[in-house]
């Protein structure tokens, strides 16, 4: 029933039949994205409560201040915790948190179940010392992908085994602050990988993303204080053992009925006096969510002609269908940043990973074959970031309309806007629209900062043939 539901709005929207919903813009450049409140729950902000950070070392401290001094609340959700001494430093704040020692603060983490357990010394491992001290007021759970299961589970070795789904979520919420990015909890990404990151202080918008972690910890593994996992509670369906279909079908219809329900009393009461409003954009798609590709199709779709998208992907993979909307149907000017091979995170990696890179370089290398047959390359451009010393991680979208020279729209969060954000892993990001001439320029300025560093793509270098082989059978799965 809920799948329904959801599908009959997007068919309602794209049929341009108005829903119930009010559009709250009020400016010429945001009014025709009037239609993200009939297809997301919409929070109205002021742009003075979001901040943008932009390098790795404010955001780990960013992230110890909240895990050192949130008093009700923090909630972790990431692809892994690392196990180096900034990470230990960071589980260690929240151990020493006084509203932790006195049973008043409640932590809940979220971490991906292949990816948290690789190594002997995991996520898991650092994370045992919270549950030892107060399992009451600490839940840690690890999503497990339903793919993963029989033979694949018994014998596809680590790090194999994270090729078929993974949890790819980063929210970091202290008390009513949000920390949104593409960052994970690891040390480089606290030192000298690129990404993006938003703090956005909002009650009403934590609460969301608080209460959607709670539906996805429900069909997750739990962890206890010896470091064991089992189901929850209050679910009795394995993601690997038993019907594979029953759990798909009811842990999807948790998501979308949460999310409807949010977004039906959310967006139905006009409020004024804003000028900033976020509409969160969720994507799971092997439980049949899929309301973040969705809405991030009809974005590149209705781009206009003298209007702008700046993409920026960190493993550029796009999929089938973003790749012909943005060359049949967007008519704007699109310029895509992506990491050059040797600001790739797996630039120099033993064995096939090391060939990703060059994978990445082919892909791109066919999308530009592919857009300038159709005689698009006057307006498609391919970039590449590279910063001595540093990777680059950073993904988004920023969007001007036709005779701006600021944003209106950004889109930041974890989609790389390929096949595994939309097919295989757990993703979030915000759409947010800035009618704030301040905020637009912050934006404006971020964006500008990333292409600073960017170059012309190299499309004809050299790339091993054994990854021509690797991209055609495995290019969904990175």
């Amino acid at each position: 029933m809920i799948r329904r539901l959801l599908n009959s709005v997007f068919e309602t929207v794209t049929s341009a039949e108005p829903l119930n919903y009010y559009n709250p813009f009020t400016r010429k450049e945001t009014i025709p994205f009037g239609w993200l409140t009939d297809v997301a729950p919409c929070f109205p902000v002021n742009a003075n409560s979001i901040k943008i950070i932009t390098d790795p070392d404010t955001f780990y401290k960013t992230l110890l201040d909240g895990c050192s001094f949130a008093k009700e609340r923090i909630t972790l959700v990431s692809l892994y915790l690392g196990n180096g001494n900034l990470e230990e430093k960071l589980v260690n704040s929240v151990k020493d948190n006084e509203y932790f020692r006195s049973n008043k603060l409640n932590v809940r983490v979220l971490l991906d179940y292949t990816r948290g357990s690789r190594f002997e010394y995991n996520s898991r491992v650092m994370l045992q010392p919270l549950l030892l001290q107060n399992n009451q007021n600490c839940r840690v759970s690890l999503y497990h992908t339903p793919e993963l299961r029989g033979l694949l589970k018994k014998y596809m070795p680590n790090r194999w085994n994270e090729l078929l789904g993974l949890q790819h979520m980063k929210l970091y919420i202290f008390d009513d602050k949000l920390i949104i990015s593409g960052a994970n909890l690891s040390n480089d990404y606290f030192t000298n990988r690129q990404d993006r990151y938003f703090v956005i202080d909002d009650k009403p918008l934590c609460d969301f993303y608080c209460g959607l972690i709670d539906q996805v910890q429900k069909f997750s593994l739990q962890m206890d204080k010896n470091n064991k996992v089992q189901l929850h509670s209050n679910w009795k369906l394995s993601p690997y053992e038993g019907n594979k279909r029953e759990f798909v079908t009811q842990a999807g219809d948790i998501i979308e009925q949460y999310f409807v329900d949010v977004m039906n009393s959310q967006n139905v009461h006009k409020q004024e006096g804003f000028d900033t409003w976020i509409f969160p954009l969720i994507q799971i798609g092997q439980l049949g969510v899929e309301q973040d590709a969705q809405i991030t199709d009809r974005i590149f779709a209705e781009a206009p002609d003298g209007g702008k998208l700046k993409i920026a992907t960190g493993y550029f993979n796009l999929t089938n269908q973003y790749m012909n909307t943005l060359i049949l149907r967007c008519r704007a000017h699109c310029d895509i940043l992506m990491a050059h091979p040797k600001a790739n995170g797996f630039y120099g990696a033993k064995g096939p990973a090391g060939g990703i890179p060059y994978a990445y370089s082919l892909i791109a290398k066919e999308f530009k074959e592919k857009y300038s047959k159709k005689g698009q390359q006057h307006r498609i451009k391919l970039f590449e970031y590279l910063r001595s010393g540093w990777t680059y991680h950073a993904k988004g979208l920023w969007y001007y309309q036709p005779g701006e020279e600021l944003p209106s729209l950004t889109l930041i969060g974890s989609p790389n806007f390929g096949h595994r954000s939309v097919s295989k892993d757990l993703e979030s990001q915000l759409a947010i629209i800035a009618e704030n001439e301040d905020l637009r320029k912050s934006l404006h300025e971020e964006c500008s900062n990333l292409y600073e560093l960017a170059s012309p793509a190299e499309t004809e270098r050299r790339i091993p043939a054994w990854v021509y082989a690797y991209v055609t059978l495995f290019r969904s799965y990175f």
